[in-house]
């Protein structure tokens, strides 16, 4: 079981993301969405779903957004009302900063009882009013630390830059933060630093090493790849050629996420910490969402050849 792994520190976890519908999409569309998606879903050897929480992120740059921001639904109810059938646990994210703590208390509590599983993240800019800091939020997800785990997400490029993520991370597990999923990975040496940095820092103090997930997302088009970098999501000049200069972005893409998958197993696997895999599935484009599946069959084929992920059952 996934809570389990996450308890237990267990390397090979994978995961798979999807964000809601259109807030605007109809009832009746929104239930034909959830088919397909559970369709896809049910084969793959995956340990959890996760479900965004959409945010528009522009107040926090001034370089135009490359696709339009539209509201989607809450992750918690398209997760809680349309993905019953998908029997694996969910993860739902929620900016704890744009809710009071009685509404979170009561949020928390409505997960619990679908045995969902929460990952807090930050506002969507940094001059937004906060209503309950993360640490109050992780003090509130205390009571029900038993029964469920809680996630966070990290992001190598702030470390690049502030070379504190190791820190945040530690500071995080603290207060009760076992794992850690990072933003998507086209630099595979900035995932490697904050590695080597969590490793270095839990020696030093001679704590456990909390989990991190590698976010990892095919990109189709020259747009997608631009919306990428406007998310902060840096890609390596060298890459970034090869990628637009491809004549089939997509398929070299899907490559690049395969051979990062591979180096960061084998590099993972010679440090200190449990690690694991979430593939992303963010585009409407059906080629891209078929590249997404072909990610996570082969990504877990790499964990089980590696003896890091055992070999079972498809889900039925």
């Amino acid at each position: 079981m996934f809570i389990d792994k996450i308890k237990s520190g267990e390397s090979g976890i994978l995961m798979y993301g999807i964000t809601p519908p259109k807030s605007e999409t109809s009832p009746e569309r929104i239930a034909e969405i959830a088919e397909r998606t559970i369709a896809r879903l049910i084969p793959l050897d995956i340990d959890a779903l996760i479900v965004y929480d959409v945010q528009d992120e522009s107040a926090r740059t001034s370089v135009e957004r490359p696709f339009p921001f539209i509201n989607a639904l809450d992750p918690f109810k398209f997760a809680g009302s349309y993905l019953s059938a998908l029997e694996i646990p969910k993860i739902i994210y929620r900016p704890a900063g744009k809710y009071s703590r009685e509404e979170l208390s009561a949020w928390l509590a409505a997960l619990g009882e679908q045995s969902f599983y929460p990952v807090f993240v930050g506002v969507p800019a940094p001059d937004f009013k906060v209503k309950t800091s993360l640490p109050e939020a992780y003090q509130l997800w205390r009571k029900h630390e038993h029964e469920s785990v809680i996630g966070a997400v990290t992001i190598p490029e702030r470390h690049a830059v502030l070379k504190d993520e190791d820190k945040r991370i530690l500071d995080k597990a603290a207060e009760g933060v076992s794992y850690f999923i990072s933003q998507c990975v086209f630099n595979v040496g900035y995932a490697k630093k904050v590695v080597v940095d969590i490793c270095a820092a839990c020696k030093s103090q001679g704590s456990v090493p909390p989990t991190i997930i590698f976010t990892l997302t095919a990109c189709g088009s020259l747009r997608t790849l631009h919306f990428m970098e406007w998310l902060g999501i840096h890609v390596p000049d060298e890459l970034k050629a090869e990628l637009e200069s491809s004549e089939n972005m997509l398929e070299k893409s899907v490559q690049v996420c395969l051979d990062i998958a591979a180096e960061l197993i084998s590099f993972c696997t010679e440090h200190c910490l449990p690690f694991g895999f979430n593939i992303e599935s963010v585009a409407i484009r059906k080629d891209e969402i078929e590249a997404s599946i072909h990610m996570v069959n082969q990504i877990a084929e790499m964990l089980k050849e590696k003896g890091i992920r055992k070999r079972i059952a498809q889900n039925v």
